[in-house]
């Protein structure tokens, strides 16, 4: 593509889509390579992000496009699997399965170290002792009630 040949509009939209869901100017640069044959400057691609410098002159109607992207895009986050602690722990497991076969006990520790970082240091061997009461304050003394026995003659 000749450097001041216009893009069309739905190659403008394609590089705000994906500047707006945090693709970088390489990356949205390649995609759109990919998509449309045509090659671009990666400076030209940085245009159409209206987040930077260089990106603050692009039209109101893709500024529009980009914010709605971004925010589809951050709203969608559940959508990715690995957002999900289920997911992640299911495939340490897997991982945990594949090695454990092979007597990779390293590795194996290490995905054991994982799932228990993930499940919030459930499996480490950190004691959390308990120095305050409630807010902050000193803990009350411990009471400690003598008994006295009855003596029965014996002394």
């Amino acid at each position: 593509m000749e450097p001041r040949e216009e893009l069309t509009f739905i190659q403008k939209r394609f590089l705000v889509q994906r500047l707006a869901c945090f693709d970088t100017p390489t990356a949205a640069l390649k995609a759109f390579e990919e998509e449309f044959g045509i090659k671009l400057q990666r400076n030209r691609v940085a245009y159409y992000n209206p987040t930077t410098k260089s990106g603050a002159a692009l039209a109101d109607d893709l500024k529009e496009i980009f914010h709605t992207a971004r925010k589809e895009f951050l709203a969608g986050l559940d959508a990715i699997p690995i957002t999900h602690k289920a997911v992640r722990l299911r495939h340490l497991n897997r991982q945990l399965e594949h090695f454990a076969d092979r007597n990779a006990a390293p590795i194996v520790l290490g995905i054991l170290e994982a799932a228990a970082k993930e499940m919030g240091d459930a499996f480490t061997n950190k004691h959390k002792l308990e120095h305050t009461g409630a807010n902050g304050k000193d803990l009350a003394p411990a009471s400690v009630t003598i008994i006295q026995l009855p003596d029965n003659g014996r002394s």
